[in-house]
């Protein structure tokens, strides 16, 4: 019998967060494991294109400071992350209004104060300094009142209280009947809450999972949206330079797995004592006959670069209007100096679907309205459509989906959990604890939480 070109006790194919993240789990319990990766770069879809300096997010997904496992996972503790300024930033009925910060405790008052605050306009740059997007509105409308502004900044302070547990017993339905059985006012929905979950869902029309909205909603009421300092990439190939040499390899394609081994295109097959599928959803299907494959929404990210940058603030701008194709937009080089060449401002605008056929041309109009400003003279870098960006996760969803197929057999990703970093994260570790349970080991126990990654 010949030996196998490479051997290990597990084989876990796909170099993803997910995959990545439970071959820590793996290693810390002293199994051997080898992670094979058809691209030539670890990631997934956390990819960074680099052009000229500018680094470029293929799909740009928002994570948020209160994200647990970005803090229990070993090997992110050199995470950097840059948060947006807190809220967001709604453009609506022609003008663009600050929203999205809790209330604090202090019961009617604090509630309106804390509306107050986050209706109050950004700082405004003086006439010869950068330009700004069109006035922030002082006023409540469209918005809703004051309030109504008061008990939506209640509502996100007790969302942020409420235990996890709790909000995954309560009813589902899809978010978008869910909030409008809510009580909330039809302006304070569709002006804020419809653009921003649509964001963070990357779900225009709001069919996911009124439980994962819920969550969602905590995560925003608990931290603050953030991206990873030198982009999506950035975290997996922290958590594959943690691991030991020789441990991560790329380039190499799998076509078919058992209990026992997998069959590569490059070097036949590897034998192991067990096998973690951590692809997406599709691969994970075409490797594991009768895996369900879940619909997925597709998400497009449109970069340009301009001389100045047309925001002064590093925020988050949603279009409540939904007059172009484009759903959230940021001058992320506001966020992440790091993202653009020195001088040049790097403007990454979101669609969250296909993009239209002259894609440049509806997107620069959008972003005329939404920041005020000419775009005429800004610089297309990339367009990248993703179809199969993020699960859906439409009721019934269950968020942790069995990570054990059989003894010997694991798959893992967020199509098993939520369809988030976190998610992905999370189901790495329950995949890996499930493995170690049947070879007989003891997983060790979660780390310490690290330190909340610094923000300067």
């Amino acid at each position: 019998m010949h030996e196998p070109a490479y051997q290990a006790d597990v084989v876990v194919v796909g170099a993803g967060v997910a995959g990545l993240a439970a071959a820590h789990r793996l290693n810390s319990a002293g199994v051997t494991a080898v992670v094979l990766e058809t691209a030539p770069h670890v990631g997934g879809r956390m990819t960074t294109e680099k052009v000229d300096g500018f680094r470029l997010d293929r799909i740009g997904r928002l994570l948020f400071t209160s994200y647990p496992e970005l803090r229990l996972t070993p090997g992110l503790d050199a995470l950097t992350l840059r948060p947006f300024a807190p809220g967001v930033l709604v453009h609506a009925e022609g003008r663009v209004h600050r929203a999205g910060e809790p209330a604090s405790a202090g019961g009617t008052r604090g509630a309106l104060d804390a509306a107050r605050a986050f209706m109050s306009p950004p700082r405004r740059a003086r006439p010869w300094a950068t330009p700004v997007a069109p006035p922030v509105s002082r006023a409540f409308p469209p918005l809703g009142g004051a309030l109504d502004q008061a008990r939506l900044a209640a509502a996100l302070g007790r969302i942020a209280t409420v235990p996890v547990e709790r909000l995954l017993a309560r009813a589902e339905r899809p978010a978008g009947r869910a909030l409008a059985a809510r009580g909330m006012p039809a302006r304070t929905v569709e002006g804020f809450l419809r653009p921003l979950l649509a964001a963070l869902l990357c779900d225009p029309e709001l069919t996911t999972s009124s439980r994962c909205a819920d969550l969602a909603l905590r995560a925003f009421a608990t931290g603050r949206l953030c991206v990873p300092e030198g982009g999506a990439d950035t975290l997996p190939e922290l958590l594959a330079g943690a691991l030991p040499p020789g441990t991560v390899r790329t380039g190499v394609r799998v076509t078919s797995v058992s209990t026992t081994s997998v069959t590569t295109a490059e070097h036949g097959e590897l034998r192991c004592r067990a096998v973690l599928v951590a692809t997406g959803a599709r691969a994970a299907a075409g490797l594991l006959p009768g895996l369900r494959l879940p619909p997925c929404h597709p998400v497009t990210v449109v970069h340009h670069t301009a001389d100045e940058p047309p925001l002064t603030e590093a925020a988050l701008l949603l279009d409540a209007d939904r007059r172009g194709p484009v759903a959230h937009t940021a001058v992320i080089s506001q966020v992440d100096p790091s993202r653009a060449p020195a001088g040049r401002a790097l403007i990454s605008s979101t669609i969250l679907g296909a993009p239209p056929a002259d894609t440049d041309r509806a997107v620069r109009a959008q972003l005329a309205v939404l920041y005020g400003t000419a775009t005429h003279r800004w610089e297309l870098l990339a367009v990248h459509h993703t179809p199969d960006a993020v699960p859906a996760m439409v009721p019934p969803h269950d968020l942790r989906r069995p990570v054990r197929l059989l003894a010997g057999l694991y798959v893992c990703g967020d199509h098993r959990d939520s369809s988030t970093v976190q998610g992905a994260l999370h189901s790495g570790h329950r995949a890996a604890t499930a493995l170690l349970t049947d070879l007989g080991l003891t997983a060790p126990p979660r780390a310490t939480p690290l330190p909340t990654p610094t923000a300067a």
